[in-house]
C-alpha cells in the first residue's frame, strides 16, 4: 500500500499488520456499475468554496474547500456516466421541520437545530451537480443510503453489480453506505479524489480501512477510463419525469 493518502497516518506496525493479514486485495469494478453521489448538499458543502472554518459559520456541517475540490471531480464523472447511459443515484437527508425525526443526530450534533439565515434548503443537492431527469434521488435519515430506503430494490431492478461511491463524509455516510453495499455483496469502489470529509485524518484513515476490507479505493481517472470502456446503454434507465403531471 505504498504511496497512499493514508500512509502518513499509519505506524510501521500498522503497515505490517495489513500486509500480513492479506488485506487490500483488488476486488474489481464488476460489469454493470452505478455511480452513487452521497450527500453533496449545501449543509455539507456550503454555498461556495471557502476555508472550512469560515464556511461553518453559516453551514455548521460544511466540509469547506475540500468539498468543492471533490465536486469538480464528481462533475467529470457524472458527464461520463450519463453519456454512457449508466445509472446515477444521489442521496440526501430529509427531516421534518419540527425535528421530530432527527433521532440520534440531535444527541451528537450540537448545532443541528440552529436557526440560521440561509437562502436555500440545506438538504438540497448542490445546483452545480443537480440530478438529471433520469437520475434517482434517495432520501434518508440515517448515515447509510441503504437504511430504510428502496435503494437495494432499484439496484436489483437495474441489475447493478458494482457501485462507485463519491461524496461525503468519507468517515460517515460514505463509509456507512459502503459497508451496507458490501454486506449486500455488491462490488464497491470508493473514488479517492471524489470523496471528502471535515477531518483530513478521518478522510485518510477511513479510506485506508475501506480499501483494506470493503472495497477498492481508486482515483477518478481510473474510474472514468473504466466507465468509458463499457458498451453504451447497458441499462434500461428511467424514462424521466419530464412532462409527467
Amino acid at each position: 500500500m505504498a504511496g497512499r493518502i493514508w500512509d502518513d497516518f499509519l505506524t510501521e506496525r500498522d503497515k505490517q499488520v495489513f500486509v500480513k493479514a492479506g488485506y487490500g486485495q483488488r476486488a474489481g469494478f464488476g460489469e454493470r456499475p452505478a455511480l452513487i453521489v452521497i450527500d453533496v448538499n449545501y449543509n455539507f458543502c456550503g454555498d461556495k468554496s471557502e476555508p472550512i472554518l469560515d464556511s461553518m459559520e453559516k453551514w455548521p456541517n460544511s466540509c469547506g474547500e475540500d468539498a468543492w475540490l471533490g465536486i469538480d471531480v464528481i462533475k467529470k464523472m457524472l458527464a461520463v456516466f450519463r453519456d454512457k447511459g449508466l445509472p446515477v443515484f444521489y442521496s440526501t437527508n430529509d427531516f421534518r421541520s419540527d425535528g421530530f425525526d432527527l433521532g440520534g443526530w440531535s444527541l451528537k450534533a450540537g448545532r443541528i437545530t440552529e436557526d440560521l439565515e440561509r437562502e436555500v434548503d440545506g438538504n438540497a443537492i448542490l445546483e452545480d451537480i443537480a440530478p438529471g431527469d433520469r437520475d434517482i434521488v434517495i432520501y434518508k435519515q440515517k448515515p447509510s443510503a441503504f437504511h430504510g430506503t428502496p435503494l437495494v430494490d432499484y439496484l436489483v431492478k437495474l441489475g447493478v453489480d458494482g457501485l462507485i461511491f463519491t461524496g461525503t463524509t468519507t468517515s460517515g455516510c460514505v463509509r456507512a453506505a459502503v459497508i451496507d453495499a458490501f454486506s449486500y455483496n455488491f462490488r464497491c469502489t470508493v473514488v479517492e479524489d471524489g470523496c471528502f470529509d471535515r477531518s483530513t485524518a478521518s478522510h485518510a484513515i477511513n479510506l485506508c480501512d475501506m480499501n483494506a476490507k470493503y472495497g477498492d479505493v481508486v482515483g477518478s481517472e481510473e474510474v472514468i477510463a473504466y466507465a468509458d470502456s463499457l458498451d453504451d446503454d447497458l441499462f434500461q434507465l428511467p424514462a424521466g419525469n419530464a412532462g409527467v403531471s
